[in-house]
């Protein structure tokens, strides 16, 4: 009796591999022209990846602020998921953790600014906000003594800012910042 082989539902990076061992030099760089021309994240993840450009930064931090601080007179929306999706693409790209301290203190910043300016009253933003506000504390803590005091800094403003808000927010970020022992 023979038996019947089912096809694989959906390709895995393994299939992928199989494939690009084919590839000649110039195959394998048109695809990743191919890739590079297909969409703005592919690009700012080649270009994070190669080191090019001044500010590989940028492109992380212009999605931050999008879905952070929208134009609200334009109906656009938040959307904490998406700017923490940009911190995720920049770890996978690069990973440099000054980089990635920066995008989350940035991150704190933007969101703290949005909602301070327009009274945001949102218990979900506030604690992704807070729990950002530890990722950061956390990525600073493990940088160089130098690089430290600025970034923490930054956070203490965020965190002034924050007490402004209710839902206990500005006092979740004095903890954490005791728990770092930062003091501003």
């Amino acid at each position: 009796m023979a038996t019947k082989k089912t096809p694989k539902s959906t390709p895995s990076w393994s299939d992928v591999k199989t494939k690009l061992v084919d590839f000649d030099r110039a195959g394998l760089m048109g695809l990743v022209q191919d890739l590079y021309a297909a969409s703005k994240d592919n690009q700012a993840f080649l270009h994070a990846r190669a080191g090019l450009g001044e500010d590989v930064l940028k492109p992380y931090k212009a999605a931050i602020d999008r879905w952070l601080w929208p134009d609200v007179f334009k109906n656009q929306d938040t959307s904490v998921a998406k700017a923490k999706k940009a911190i995720s693409d920049y770890k996978k790209a690069v990973g440099q953790p000054d980089g990635l301290a920066e995008l989350m203190v940035f991150y704190c910043e933007r969101a703290a600014g949005f909602s301070n300016d327009i009274g945001l009253q949102d218990e979900g933003y506030f604690d992704a906000l807070v729990r950002m506000f530890e990722q950061a504390l956390k990525a600073i803590a493990a940088l160089p003594d130098a690089a430290r005091s600025t970034l923490w800094g930054r956070l203490c403003v965020v965190r002034n800012i924050s007490h402004n808000f209710g839902y206990g927010v500005g006092d979740d970020m004095d903890e954490l910042l005791s728990e770092y022992g930062v003091d501003d």
